[in-house]
């Protein structure tokens, strides 16, 4: 498989759009180009692509909104914005996906929201029950409460979170520039397109520069810092420019455009890699026999009902070990419920988790995809 198949390939994308597509550079939101963008999109998934979409644009649209032509230092202004930019950019996006019958969520988050364990859980539950519903995520910054953020943050590393948080397989970035280059090409006529490369290539920093345009917080530096985030998780991040025409179709059919960033390892390996580095782990699940094997043999999750003995305090979303009667380690992963919760559900079939907690955070106290078989 090219390298560029991989765009055909992708099951669920993330795609962000910078500010100055969305408003037309700053002449207010650019409906019909959304609409465009949207059009594509919904073929995408159509054709069963996950999407989420981290849209650029509230501070953006406020300042059209609000006749302003430079972009405010004050923080309690740029919220101000925003708050009233808001509330243009997620009606146009909601009724542009309505004309295709594609329900839209809105999200607002904070970098606080994806570093503090508890709220990047519940993120992440649901935003990934959003997409087993077919609603496509519409994803920003809170720029109205937050307020270091609101300087030094940037939607390009959002983005990349994000891809992170719902283990996307790639992250799209539309931005005003075709893509990057060996050098500025407004500065430089010789400049040339680079067309792909592994995003942790440091040649690439020389690259992308420091400059940011008037309306957004970042520049190509951002986006080359937001792929490498990405690729941590194996995914891939094509930067591209939003005024193609059809770019995104384009995109889909292999098209060369703009530039592809590749992480050194797929997504499943890259996982797995991040989980097995986990040296400490919070407690300890004592397993079956029967559990043991198709966790060795089949690659399947842990249900409750394999479990045989719980040690150790442990929070949700902690590492834990799982352990065969023999006290040899099978498996170690990220564990839905929290050693109280545990306790209470181990033994019991996955039916009756709601019954006996009164909730339920899944089925499995392990899924596979938050594991890894001892070697």
């Amino acid at each position: 498989m090219t390298e560029r198949a991989q765009l055909q390939q992708a099951r669920r994308l993330v795609v962000k759009i910078g500010s100055a597509l969305l408003t037309n550079d700053g002449e207010g939101l650019d409906v019909p180009a959304l609409g465009r963008w949207v059009d594509q999109m919904a073929a995408l998934v159509a054709a069963g692509v996950e999407l989420v979409v981290v849209s650029s644009g509230a501070v953006a649209e406020g300042m059209s909104r609000l006749g302003w032509t430079r972009r405010p230092q004050q923080a309690h202004e740029l919220q101000a914005a925003a708050a009233v930019g808001q509330m243009g950019l997620v009606q146009t996006w909601e009724a542009q996906f309505k004309r295709h019958g594609i329900h839209t969520a809105q999200i607002l988050l904070t970098h606080d929201d994806l570093s503090d364990r508890k709220r990047y859980l519940n993120g992440r539950s649901t935003l990934r029950a959003l997409l087993e519903l077919g609603v496509v995520p519409i994803v920003n910054e809170n720029d109205t409460v937050v307020t270091d953020e609101i300087r030094f943050g940037d939607n390009d590393t959002l983005g990349a979170l994000v891809a992170n948080v719902v283990e996307a397989d790639g992250l799209i970035i539309l931005t005003d520039q075709l893509g990057l280059f060996d050098k500025d090409p407004r500065k430089h006529s010789d400049a040339t397109l680079v067309n792909e490369c592994f995003a942790s290539n440091r040649n690439l920093d020389a690259m992308a520069g420091s400059s940011a345009g008037a309306l957004g917080r970042g520049g190509m530096q951002t986006k080359l810092r937001a792929a490498r985030l990405a690729a941590r998780s194996g995914a891939f991040t094509v930067i591209v420019g939003g005024r193609i025409d059809n770019v995104l179709s384009r995109l889909r059919e292999r098209e060369a455009l703009g530039t592809l960033l590749l992480p050194e390892q797929g997504r499943v390996a890259a996982r797995k890699q991040w989980l097995a580095s986990h040296l400490q782990t919070r407690g300890t699940l004592v397993i079956d026999d029967g559990a043991a094997r198709v966790l060795r043999q089949g690659g399947r999750s842990l249900l409750p009902v394999g479990v045989t003995r719980i040690s150790g305090e442990f929070r949700r979303g902690e590492m834990v070990a799982c352990l065969d009667e023999q006290g040899n380690e099978v498996a170690r992963g990220l564990v839905n419920y929290d050693a109280a919760a545990a306790r209470l559900i181990a033994g019991q079939s996955s039916e009756r988790i709601m019954e006996l907690l009164g909730f339920m955070t899944g089925e499995e106290l392990i899924h596979r995809d938050n594991m890894v078989i001892a070697s």
